[in-house]
């Protein structure tokens, strides 16, 4: 019988393509590097940042993930995974690779790719290029895949866990708080997107809403009515999937139009109830299927608009590098391009989130150790893809009319005549009756200050489509696109309510072990029950808030999501070290090194900072201040207002704060083990003892001809003996 090795063979290491051809890549590659850093006020086709990134990917992927699969990680597809060994139907479950990295790549995508970049647009269109393609190439990807295998190599166990066992209790205790914590930050923030691109809109209600059903008859097809047809149950689905977002387009004209229009309050206790089912649920049933469709749409869109690219290449409105990266008076948001490019952009690059759902949900569905190389690195390089498009989408819009939906109503008064008043005082010249046109072209009443990036996002990918495409069609295209982001967020929610269950199930588990136990339904439902209702509590928070949600957390939700990867990063290179593997420390350690240098530089000014627009406190004492003297600050409206807002800026800086120190806790409590291991050249360690497998499955995406002949003995032999039981 064939067997597959961890090693590639020699013959699938000279398959095409060949040397020439990474050659050529890498050349292509080289150029396009060279236009964008050496571009200055002349006329910048976008392609050249799609190429450059293309490009980018592929030789790391091709190089770089596999040198770290094979010669740091060394995978081994002779040991059995947990989903083989643990295997119950319901969390632990063999899964296809290829649905598999449909589920990881759904439950990672969330906001970060598609907003984060659309607001550091305010920097220029270089910066934001540079991090998230270096980011993800040497930290983001490599996070994912390091800790999914050494969540593998523990039988699933989550990010917190696997630091209280191999850093120590201090170490450990500080990490489960922190990482917890910075979790329903950031499941509210996604919460929060979400409910900002539904309210109102009946037709994103419809088109979302049906997606559940149709992930439920996914999960029922491929478990009991066509085992094994992923692709019959995928073309299905996708067509179903279609129906949903064209029937979405024709509510308005129907009685439902009224039901389905909820408000951002309605939408809030929707997604509770949501979160809690869908956690709770087998992930066979809904979790699995649901974020595989949602995947088809989410690459889909991304594809599209790249072929929109190649078809109508338009030129990049942005500058290179703006004059808000140098003095920090931007109107997005305040703040230097250090480090708040590092932090403003934060999934796409390096996301601590990642880490959770690499360590939860990924690690317990694996078949094989060999397939952490495409879903954890590869998955990553398709999310950093993501937020390439979304910074072209935003750099390719007049940059009047990105200011003016970008700016706070505060700023731009709120209509076409006082935006194109406060644009032009930034350098920007656009005319109201240019901006007021922009909202008529998409069929929405007003464009200026649509803030949180989801618009703008839309916006610059109906530009993108109706150039490509033909015109006439932009309402369509940014109302799709609005449920497309919509969709594309909702999927990180609901997986990373399942990853926070786990999570407070294993840190209540080390005094109750009993309450870890995964499979006992007292526990997964209570534990459900308050991850829910903590994110529930801050997006409510959210969504009420004066100075607007999305402003107060994203900062917040960005900081701590770096500082969440700072942790998973240390335990990436605590483990190198204690497994004997001290020379390859450096692989996590490039990421950890740069990412407690910005999360500590923003921690640092978010908190101390004396300019109200970027410190909390110093924000707090302003409004403070104004309250005692009797006065209003805009943009509250009254005094409860006014208290509401120096409520939300002590818990953030609070917040804040706490997770900088939280984090430095983690660091300073294993940099002691570091030193022991490095000595003794390694460690004892929690890693589970080896067990041999009897799955075979493919490595990649596609799989080779040696792993086909592989599967089709490996079926072969599993179904003789039931035809022998037949007989």
């Amino acid at each position: 019988m064939t067997t597959l090795t961890s090693e590639p063979s020699s013959e699938q290491r000279k398959a095409p393509p060949s040397r020439l051809v990474w050659v050529l890549v890498a050349a292509i590659g080289a150029v396009c590097w060279s236009v964008l850093a050496l571009s200055r006020g002349e006329e910048v086709s976008a392609l050249w940042i799609l190429f450059a990134a293309l490009s980018s990917y592929a030789i790391a992927y091709r190089f770089y993930a596999r040198f770290i699969a094979y010669r740091v990680l060394q995978v081994d597809n002779t040991r059995a995974t947990p989903a083989e060994r643990l295997h119950n139907g319901v969390d632990y479950d063999v899964t296809d690779r290829r649905v598999l990295f449909g589920h990881h790549f759904a439950a990672i995508a969330g906001a970060g790719p598609l907003v984060g970049p659309v607001l550091a647009a305010q920097f220029g269109y270089l910066p934001g290029t540079v991090w998230i393609i270096a980011g993800v190439i040497f930290a983001g990807a490599v996070q994912d895949m390091v800790v999914m295998f050494f969540s593998v190599r523990r039988n699933g166990k989550t990010l917190g866990q696997m630091i209280r066992e191999e850093i120590g209790v201090a170490g450990g205790i500080a990490a489960l708080i922190a990482v917890f914590m910075i979790m329903i930050i950031i499941l509210a923030v996604l919460a929060l997107v979400v409910v900002n691109a539904l309210a109102e809109s009946p037709w994103g209600v419809f088109s979302i809403g049906l997606t559940i059903p149709i992930a439920l008859f996914m999960g029922f097809y491929l478990r009991y009515l066509r085992p094994g047809r992923v692709s019959e149950v995928t073309a299905i689905g996708v067509v179903l999937l279609l129906l949903a977002v064209i029937g979405g387009g024709y509510i308005d004209s129907t009685g439902l139009a009224e039901t389905l229009t909820l408000s951002k309050e309605q939408l809030v206790f929707a997604l509770v109830i949501y979160g809690f089912i869908a956690s709770i649920l087998p992930v066979w049933m809904l979790l699995t299927p649901r974020d595989y469709l949602s995947t088809f749409m989410k690459i889909g869109v991304i594809v599209l608009l790249a072929i929109g690219l190649l078809l109508a290449p338009p030129m990049l409105e942005n500058e290179a590098v703006t004059q808000f990266a140098g003095n920090g008076n931007g109107p997005v948001f305040a703040g230097k391009l250090f480090p708040f490019v590092f932090i403003t952009i934060a999934c796409g690059a390096l996301s601590g989130f990642h880490a959770l759902i690499a360590s939860g949900t990924t690690p317990k569905m694996l078949a094989k150790e060999s397939q952490v190389r495409m879903i954890g690195y590869g998955g990553m390089l398709m999310e950093s893809f993501v937020a390439i498009s979304a910074l072209i989408a935003a750099s390719v819009i007049d940059q009047g009319l990105y200011y003016a939906i970008n700016s706070p109503a505060g700023a731009t008064g709120g209509t076409p005549e006082t935006a194109a008043a406060f644009v032009s005082t930034l350098g920007f010249s656009i005319s109201p009756a240019d901006i007021a046109g922009a909202a008529a072209s998409i069929e929405e009443s007003s464009l200026v200050s649509r803030t949180g990036g989801a618009p703008t996002l839309a916006f610059g990918i109906s530009l993108i489509f109706s150039r490509a495409f033909g015109q006439g069609l932009s309402a369509f295209w940014y109302h799709f696109a609005i449920m497309f982001e919509a969709l594309f967020i909702l999927t990180a929610v609901d997986a990373g309510t399942r990853v926070g269950r786990f999570m407070l199930q294993d840190t209540i588990g080390n005094v109750w072990p009993k309450y870890a136990d995964i499979s006992w339904k007292p526990a997964s439902w209570s534990a459900s029950a308050v991850v829910v209702g903590l994110w529930g509590y801050m997006l409510y928070v959210g969504v009420t808030d004066p100075l607007g949600g999305i402003n107060q957390l994203f900062p917040l939700f960005g900081i701590s999501n770096q500082l969440l990867a700072a942790i998973a990063l240390t335990l990436c290179v605590t483990l190198m070290f204690k497994h004997g593997k001290a020379k390859w420390a450096w692989v996590p350690g490039i990421g950890l090194a740069w990412d407690l240098t910005t999360t500590m530089t923003a921690s640092w000014q978010k908190i101390f900072s004396g300019n109200p627009k970027i410190g909390y406190f110093q924000q707090r004492t302003l409004y403070e201040d104004a309250l005692a003297d009797g006065r209003l600050l805009a943009p509250a409206k009254n005094v409860e207002q006014m208290q509401q807002i120096i409520t939300n800026s002590t818990v953030n800086g609070t917040l804040q704060a706490l997770f900088a120190l939280l984090t430095l806790a983690v660091v300073v409590s294993a940099i002691p083990i570091w030193i022991r291991a490095y000595q003794a050249g390694g460690l004892p360690t929690t890693e589970t003892p080896h067990e041999p497998s009897t799955l075979v499955a493919p490595a990649e995406f596609f799989a080779t001809k040696e792993e086909k002949q592989a599967v089709r003995e490996y079926e072969e032999a599993q179904r003789e003996p039931a035809a022998s039981a037949g007989r």
